[in-house]
Parts: C-alpha cells; sequence; structure tokens
C-alpha cells in the first residue's frame, strides 16, 4: 500500500495550507506559488446551507455528478496532450467553483430535480463561458458573496480573488470549451459508446495461492 504525505500548515477554524506538487490537478503551478489551501470544511458548511435552502430534491448534486461522469467519459476519446490537458481545466474543483458561482446566482427553486436538463445545460454554458472568458474566480478567496452562515474567516473574506483559470493558455481554454459544447450535444452517443464493457476498468486478477485455495475442497 503506498501512502502518500502532504505537508500542511493548519491556519485555524479547520483551514490548512497544503503544499503544491509541481504538477497538479491544474496543470504546472506557477514558480512562486508553494503552498495551496484546504477548505473542505467551509465547502461542507456551503453544502449543508444549500441543502436547507434548496427545494428537498434539489439536483444540484446530480448536475455535479453527470458533469464528471462526462468530463472522464469523453476522455476516452481524447489524444496527448489534450486529454492531459482537458483533465486539468475541468479538475474536480474547477466544476465544483462553477457550480457554486452558478447556485448563487439563484433563485434556488428552479433546482428543483423536474428541471435536472436545464440546470445541467445551464451549469454546462456558464461553464463555457468561463473558459472563453478565461476567468473563473475561486469560490472561497475574496468572494463577498459566500452566505453569511458558511462563516468564513475575515481573511478568507479579505483576501485578493484568484482567478482559477489564469495556469492556463487562451487557445487551451477555447479548444476545451469547444470541447465541452461538443460533448453536451453529443452526450448520448458518449454515454453509450464510452459506458461498454470494453472501456471498463479490469477487475484485478486474484493471486495465484487465493485462487489454489479456492479449488480445494474445504475438510470435514
Amino acid at each position: 500500500m503506498a501512502v502518500r504525505l502532504i505537508p500542511a500548515v493548519p491556519l485555524g477554524d479547520a483551514l490548512y495550507l497544503t503544499a503544491l506538487p509541481a504538477e497538479g490537478p491544474l496543470g504546472p503551478r506557477a514558480p512562486e506559488a508553494l503552498w495551496g489551501l484546504n477548505a473542505s470544511r467551509q465547502e461542507q458548511r456551503l453544502l449543508g446551507w444549500l441543502k436547507e435552502q434548496a427545494p428537498a430534491a434539489s439536483c444540484h448534486l446530480k448536475c455535479l455528478q453527470i458533469l464528471k461522469g462526462l468530463r472522464d467519459l469523453r476522455r476516452h476519446g481524447l489524444e496527448e496532450p489534450f486529454c492531459s490537458q482537458w483533465g486539468r481545466v475541468l479538475s474536480s474543483y474547477i466544476l465544483k467553483t462553477a457550480l457554486f458561482s452558478l447556485l448563487l446566482q439563484g433563485p434556488l427553486e428552479a433546482w428543483d430535480e423536474q428541471f435536472l436538463v436545464e440546470r445541467l445545460e445551464d451549469l454546462v454554458l456558464y461553464l463555457r463561458d468561463c473558459l472563453r472568458k478565461q476567468v473563473l474566480m475561486d469560490f472561497f478567496l475574496g468572494n463577498a458573496g459566500v452566505p453569511e452562515a458558511v462563516a468564513l474567516p475575515r481573511f478568507l473574506k479579505e483576501a485578493a480573488p484568484v482567478n482559477l483559470l489564469s495556469a492556463f493558455d487562451g487557445p487551451t481554454l477555447d479548444l476545451v470549451a469547444f470541447q465541452l459544447i461538443s460533448t453536451w450535444i453529443q452526450a448520448p452517443h458518449i454515454i453509450r459508446m464510452y459506458s461498454s464493457p470494453r472501456y471498463w476498468r479490469p477487475v484485478p486478477v486474484p493471486c495465484r495461492h487465493m485462487a489454489e485455495a479456492k479449488r480445494e475442497p474445504q475438510g470435514e
């Protein structure tokens, strides 16, 4: 079993500075960026607030799950280096940030499950526009629009806003935006094609000794 240790510095209120790898989910980090902010507790507070405010049958989490699934399925048909760029630009953190930003534009009643397709399309189009403009600001850093119920520390509220797409060049973001819309339009075809068994992860082969043990007759 491999264990990856990541240095972290506690900032209080369940916030941590975590050491950034040279090559992370958002691509190569900027030379001056040595630490990242982990705000997972604040994400949970936000999700809890949304659960209270949104309809009981809200579809916002389903929209995120479906979009992640389409992203992963679409990767099968892409070639390097764009395949890696696709995954970095549409990282889970960027998809969550886009969802949170769109949700707070309201009204939350519009996220009832009966409007799943409409809201999913809104999320895709919102993300496409962010890619074209090359701007998607971090949700927690310097965002005055975060609900008070999330209770962000003062230094997060007063921090300088951070553009999550600044690490990528314009042509890459334009290409991802084009492919994102193409993926949405072709979603039924992509789901049928890349959900077939040939694209499933291979089942691990059991250890030879375990296989032999299963064949041995049980003692009486």
